[in-house]
């Protein structure tokens, strides 16, 4: 298998801070949730495939938690196959960065090129109401930094403000988790698991364009230095369209 690395100036790689949810508990079920692995680990093999840099950062710093289903460990068997996420979770060296992410406040923006927000059934708590990760966001949006936003982390581009005041979403094409993957996900556990759905809510903003494809296909969009990912299968694609917004 051939590796396509980026060589274009190898002494000054570029660098992807990726922002991942701190642990937390769902107040809708009740469950332990965090991050989905595979939009870590597949952006980040993506990206370092390259020749980029990544850090993993989290608001608070410290220990972060998979949630259970996108485990390739977990009994459940559901994400068995992503071979990816073992090797992350198994090779040292990354397994640290998740053991110890860094705290959000550390992170110098000026040291990066482009800044991810990843899901999982997290940021819909931990990232909606936290001022903390919409400043990061609008300030590498408007520093000139690729921002991108995957699957259930898009909830923060319901709020985000740029500093003239106008949603920074308006008058761009953008996507994120489904109305149909929500009612799925829904009748699969057989309760409902979020305290809202993206999709109903994106489609409320005038003057903005949300799209989504097929149920649990891989689809990201990108508008300019907005890159954003549908759910937990676009990871892979969302880092595709960060590295063609960096110009490789």
């Amino acid at each position: 298998m051939s590796v396509e690395i980026d060589v274009l100036d190898p002494a000054h790689p570029k660098r992807v801070a990726i922002i991942v949810s701190n642990p937390s508990t769902s107040k809708q079920t009740g469950w332990p949730i965090g991050f989905w692995w595979g939009e870590v680990t597949h952006p980040y093999w993506e990206f370092t495939q390259h020749g980029y840099r990544v850090e993993i950062f989290s608001p608070d710093g410290g220990k972060l938690e998979g949630d259970k289903w996108s485990d390739p460990r977990d009994d459940s068997q559901y994400s068995a196959d992503d071979l990816i996420s073992m090797g992350f979770i198994h090779a040292p060296a990354t397994a640290k960065m998740i053991e110890q992410s860094k705290p959000m406040k550390d992170l110098q923006l000026q040291d990066f090129d482009a800044v991810l927000f990843v899901g999982g059934q997290g940021p819909m708590y931990t990232f909606f109401n936290d001022e903390r990760v919409h400043k990061l966001a609008v300030q590498s949006y408007e520093a000139g930094k690729v921002l991108a936003v995957i699957c259930h982390a898009t909830c923060i581009l319901l709020k985000l403000k740029l500093s003239s005041g106008k949603l920074l979403v308006e008058g761009k094409s953008w996507t994120g988790f489904a109305n149909s993957e929500e009612k799925y996900a829904d009748d699969y556990v057989g309760k409902r698991i979020q305290p809202f759905w993206i999709e109903e809510e994106a489609r409320k903003i005038p003057g903005t364009n949300f799209v989504v494809s097929g149920r649990f296909r891989s689809h990201a969009v990108r508008d300019g230095r907005l890159v954003t990912g549908q759910q937990q299968y676009s990871g892979a694609d969302a880092a595709k369209l960060v590295i063609e917004a960096l110009g490789r």
